[in-house]
């Protein structure tokens, strides 16, 4: 089967990968709706909001509703305020200046650190902190200061309330992260997108010195169908976990003390190999 030439995080995220922590203005990342794609949310915006550029993001039972991830970057902050302010609450660098908040969330699904993938799941709407009732409120920061939120290249509704339809990545819909595919301990240093149909993740256990890649579907989740990933440790033999899975391959987990790493995984015809890379 031909290895199709599909992008990393690296260069998915570009800039936000290689200059986060910078200050300088820039273009905005290509934000999208914090949702798995074709899912219809109801957006409010109002001037006595804090911040008055924020939005809040409700739809019919949506208590528990997976959050996506607007666009690629590092997990910056995971916080819990408790029943004040944002609750449970991610903050997403994306490089330039440019940052993303997700609040009043139910569960938190990244660690600080983390490299995200456009649309990954990253947790759970939910009501904590000082909410009324479940919803997600959004914002989008930059230089640390909310910005008027545009999303799918259109800026939302100031003042009031309008309906808006996903253009995100379906990634969100598979519950599974590659973080608890992994296990405890892991963090995400790099993945590949495989177009619509998953995303291969390579993680990184400080502790244990032990590299693990899973990966996870974006397509027919829930329907087994042939997934793959594999881990490849310079000089070493590969190890692959394949078959006909629903939800996700590995994970494949192995030490490379001092050695590089090759890495990747499909799903279907789609599919990715890194080059040597990660070493030591």
């Amino acid at each position: 089967m031909k290895t199709l030439r599909l992008l990393t995080g690296a260069a998915l995220a570009a800039s936000a990968l290689t200059v986060l922590g910078t200050t300088e203005a820039s273009a905005a990342p290509a934000f999208q709706l914090p949702f798995p794609c074709g899912q219809t949310w109801s957006g409010q915006t109002r001037t006595n909001h804090s911040p008055a550029n924020a939005v809040d993001l409700n739809r019919t039972n949506d208590d528990g509703d997976p959050v996506a991830a607007a666009a690629a970057g590092r997990v910056s902050r995971v916080d819990n305020e408790g029943a004040d302010s944002y609750g449970r609450w991610i903050e997403l660098d994306h490089g330039s200046g440019w940052t993303t908040r997700y609040a009043h969330l139910s569960a938190q699904r990244v660690a600080v650190g983390d490299r995200v993938s456009p649309g990954q799941l990253i947790g759970n709407v939910g009501t904590t902190g000082g909410s009324s009732g479940p919803h997600l409120h959004f914002e989008e920061r930059q230089n640390g200061a909310a910005v008027r939120i545009s999303v799918n290249g259109a800026q939302i509704l100031y003042w009031g309330t309008r309906n808006y339809t996903s253009a995100n990545t379906c990634a969100a819909n598979n519950s599974h992260t590659p973080r608890e595919v992994c296990g405890a301990g892991y963090q995400v240093i790099d993945f590949a997108g495989l177009g619509q149909a998953g995303t291969v993740y390579l993680l990184y256990n400080a502790g244990t010195g032990n590299n693990c890649v899973a990966t996870i579907k974006s397509t027919s989740i829930g329907t087994a169908s042939a997934t793959s990933a594999f881990l490849e440790v310079q000089g070493a033999a590969r190890a692959t976990d394949s078959g006909s899975f629903a939800y996700y391959a590995g994970p494949v987990r192995r030490a490379a003390p001092g050695a590089c790493v090759r890495w990747g995984g499909s799903v279907g015809s789609a599919s990715y190999t890194s080059p040597f890379k990660h070493c030591g």
